[in-house]
């Protein structure tokens, strides 16, 4: 009875120590991983840095309308939407790329007179769209004014008079091309009296060029 305690005795301290012997490597390996992660911390994720950058007064803005004005259609106060069709640079970098939107007001409408007074058309920018901000801007006004049409109102009424001319030659010898002369100018000056110069239009995808009436500070990607 003794020998049968003795080797149960002896097969249980040997157990005891095998799984000791066993659970210390597995408890060491989850050490070590626990301090494997805590030495390898998450990176942080990149932060985009910007700087300010200012476009003096004076620089020219290349633009390409994206709406139309005309002196027979606009009103002072209509929107005017264009964007850069060149980018701005400052020393090698660009500021502000192709596609930036720029947006303005018509500020000055005169349709073409009867008489006299040529049609023009005016506006100017003042708020810039880029990198999802808008800023304040001024520019020079862009100006647009038909051209004068003295020469065509002088052929009218020469035509006038020297179709006159001719009608009162045949009916009235000369005296009657004298007067067939002075009541075919009449008839072409009255012509020209009815009639409106031309008026001045421009639609989409016309170029223009202005340039900042005062510097404009842009934060942009260093």
């Amino acid at each position: 009875m003794t020998k049968w305690l003795y080797a149960l005795t002896v097969l249980g301290l040997c157990a005891a120590c095998s799984g000791a012997g066993t659970s210390e490597p597995a408890a060491d390996a989850a050490k070590a991983d626990e301090v494997g992660t805590a030495a390898a911390p998450a990176p942080k994720p990149e932060v985009p840095t910007h700087k300010e950058v200012t476009l003096p007064a004076g620089t020219t803005l290349r633009l390409e309308l994206k709406s139309a004005v005309a002196s027979d259609t606009s009103n002072v106060e209509d929107a005017v939407r264009a964007e850069l069709r060149q980018a701005v640079t400052i020393d090698g970098q660009t500021v502000l790329p192709a596609g930036t939107e720029v947006v303005g007001t018509v500020t000055e409408v005169a349709q073409s007179g009867r008489v006299k007074g040529l049609a023009r058309v005016a506006y100017r920018f003042d708020s810039l769209l880029y990198d999802s901000e808008r800023y304040a801007i001024k520019t020079n006004t862009i100006a647009h004014e038909a051209k004068a049409t003295k020469k065509k109102d002088a052929t009218k009424i020469g035509i006038g008079a020297g179709v006159g001319a001719a009608l009162g030659a045949v009916l009235g010898g000369g005296s009657g091309a004298a007067k067939g002369a002075a009541i075919g100018g009449a008839a072409g000056t009255g012509a020209v009296l009815a009639t409106r110069g031309e008026e001045v239009r421009l639609g989409p995808g016309a170029d223009v060029n202005t340039k900042l009436a005062s510097p404009l500070t842009v934060r942009v990607k260093s």
